[in-house]
């Protein structure tokens, strides 16, 4: 080879290797990508590296049925151990008597477990919340997995799919945990049989008792009763509850850059999510609580057409037309001073609560609500995350013939 042709492909080597190192400073090396794929992956990762919130959390999604055991397990799980701080909080919203009987969360406690006992007193209406804790929990789940999944799969933005979510799947779960709210809450306020120490209105023998006295005396659609106050006040919190779990989750992800936050940010997150929904949505739950344990016109009967003929012929103005369930600020079985507030209408109940008992008759119950509701998603979202994480690896390991 000539001297000539020698220095041409010199100058030519270091003018490409000059070009390369150009193009590497200003992040293109498109030579070296056609060299070595391996070395474009990695600059690739490198250059375009995504955050911790932007990645796709759904990646790894577990089975339906996973989800929906989980859900209903930690669910449960969390009834169980609030049941009775439910009750004092149903106690000081259900409450007649203005002032109320009950009135701080420790004083309401202690009065009622010193007065009643725990199982007829703190823990009444046990039976009844079990029957549609776990079943209204796996519903619930099972469509929250399946609107949330179907929501981001479809481009829709995770904050707006996991509020939407969370409202759609309440939704549906609220046809079967309904009933057993009802139940519940009458039992929960009514307290132990024959109560001395506190006249709600009720007096149900047992579970059983109050569904058949309750079908027998009001209609199998009084088991519904309050059902668009329960969904108005559990939809809105639901949606809040997982919209503020997701997102806290997203920045705990953030903040750690890792997708396993730790115990102690899963527990913050589930306990705080569920106490700011809680007290955001405390004005409904005050609503929900007093219509399904009100003492309906006629002793309990239903507004029938015969009932309304004989107040006609008796000459008494009838008060069934428009209204199929009245709501009071307190059963009318028991003396009190609180006015009577008669409507079918959620809003216009919060208007005229706010008229007659100001904020603190809105919040009534705030506190045990805050812990209640705290304690109750931490207990269920904590444990949700647990067991799924279990049946991941029991799954595994049964793949891999690991015994």
């Amino acid at each position: 080879m000539s001297l000539t042709a020698r220095l041409s492909n010199l100058f030519s080597q270091d003018s490409s290797s000059g070009d390369s190192n150009q193009s590497r400073r200003n992040g293109y090396a498109k030579p070296e990508y056609d060299i070595d794929g391996a070395r474009q992956i990695k600059r690739q990762k490198t250059m375009e590296e995504p955050a911790v919130e932007d990645i796709d959390l759904e990646l790894k999604r577990p089975p339906y049925l996973h989800s929906m055991l989980a859900g209903g397990i930690g669910g449960t799980t969390g009834d169980i151990l609030m049941h009775s701080l439910d009750t004092v909080k149903t106690r000081q919203q259900g409450d007649p008597h203005f002032p109320p009987k009950y009135s701080s969360l420790s004083d309401s406690y202690v009065k009622i477990f010193r007065q009643e006992g725990i199982r007829r007193g703190l823990y009444g209406g046990f039976t009844a919340a079990m029957l549609g804790s776990f079943p209204g929990t796996v519903v619930f789940f099972g469509a929250y997995e399946y609107c949330k999944r179907h929501m981001l799969d479809g481009g829709v933005a995770p904050s707006i799919a996991y509020l939407a979510s969370g409202f759609i799947a309440d939704l549906v779960a609220s046809v079967v945990y309904v009933p057993s709210e009802v139940l519940k809450t009458r039992l929960q306020l009514q307290g132990r049989y024959n109560n001395p120490f506190f006249n709600s209105g009720y007096n149900y023998k047992s579970t059983w008792d109050a569904a058949k006295t309750i079908a027998r005396t009001e209609g199998f659609g009084a088991l519904y009763s309050g059902y668009k106050a329960t969904i108005v006040r559990d939809l809105p919190f639901s949606a809040l509850q997982f919209a503020f779990y997701e997102q806290e989750r997203r920045l705990a992800q953030s903040w750690t850059g890792k997708q396993e936050i730790g115990l102690g940010f899963e527990v913050l997150t589930a306990v705080s999510a569920g106490g700011i929904a809680g007290v955001m949505t405390c004005p409904l739950d005050v609503v929900k609580t007093r219509t399904q344990t009100q003492i309906t016109p006629n002793n309990h009967t239903k507004h029938s057409q015969t009932a309304v003929l004989e107040k006609v012929a008796k000459g008494q103005k009838s008060t069934a037309t428009g209204q199929k369930r009245a709501l009071h600020s307190g059963p009318r079985t028991v003396p009190h001073t609180t006015p009577t507030i008669d409507t079918s209408s959620v809003i216009t109940g919060l208007k005229l609560i706010y008229k007659s008992e100001g904020v603190p008759g809105l919040f009534r119950g705030v506190g045990p609500r805050f812990v209640w509701t705290s304690v109750q998603s931490g207990t269920m979202l904590v444990l949700y995350q647990y067991l799924l994480k279990q049946m991941e690896k029991s799954s595994s390991d049964e793949g891999s013939g690991v015994i």
